[in-house]
């Protein structure tokens, strides 16, 4: 049995960033995976409703607002439960998610000050699927995330 990856879908190539760009990975493990069809790709910002561009937004505690100050939570819980479900769905092994994210950063976040400013922390969509024990990596972690898969496939 193929083992199918959630990933950020900036990641994958999509264009769904709050600047409407995509950051693809390149690493060649990752476009290998891409290639055999292993990746579910999820934005959950959009699957939460928000538009592509659209205002940066920091966590800030349990709530996620913009830069503007206007609170965006719901929407970011909404799109977190889209990727749980979309990872149950396809029975996905573990998660590649964007680092630095409000959604999917899975050691560091920007600490909603809009500082540039990094802590560790979790996005909401990354804490979700953390809750329900799902093994996430980010962008930097792709070794790590090959190691993880082989242990399983060989398991």
């Amino acid at each position: 049995m193929m083992h199918k990856i959630l990933v950020s879908a900036c990641l994958y190539g999509w264009n769904c960033r709050y600047d409407a760009l995509s950051i693809p990975c390149q690493n060649p493990l990752f476009l290998k995976w891409k290639k055999e069809g292993r990746l579910i790709p999820v934005c959950p910002e959009v699957a939460g409703g928000l538009p592509t561009p659209r205002t940066d937004a920091q966590r800030q505690g349990n709530y996620v607002l913009t830069r503007a100050g206007i609170d965006v939570t719901n929407e970011y819980e909404r799109g977190a439960i889209k990727a749980l479900h979309l990872a149950r769905k396809n029975h996905v092994l573990f998660a590649i998610m964007k680092e630095k994210s409000p959604s999917c950063g899975s050691h560091l976040i920007y600490d909603g000050t809009f500082t540039g400013t990094k802590i560790q922390g979790l996005g909401k969509a990354a804490q979700l699927l953390k809750e329900a024990h799902f093994s996430i990596f980010n962008e930097e972690q792709i070794d790590e995330a090959n190691q993880f898969l082989k242990k399983m496939e060989d398991s």
